[in-house]
């Protein structure tokens, strides 16, 4: 894995805690919509930079390289 999709997988991931955490309290959810804004465009401009835009199936396979519980398996 390269280092800009090593990059591009880790911000998807953290994107991911981010929006849990933001959703783990429903009736909290507009007050932590705007904090999601930063984690969104970090993973936006990882995913351009690894050149993984319209490439969802590689860009898939390396973030279940990184957290294979994410693989949709055993759910």
């Amino acid at each position: 894995m390269r280092n800009d999709e090593l990059a591009a997988a880790q911000a998807y991931i953290r994107l991911l805690q981010a929006t849990r955490a933001a959703l783990a309290e429903p009736h909290e959810v507009p007050l932590y919509m705007s904090l999601l804004a930063s984690p969104i465009a970090e993973a936006d401009g990882a995913l351009e930079r690894a050149g993984l835009c319209g490439n969802e199936s590689r860009f898939f396979d390396l973030v279940r390289s990184l957290q294979p519980s994410m693989s949709g398996h055993g759910r």
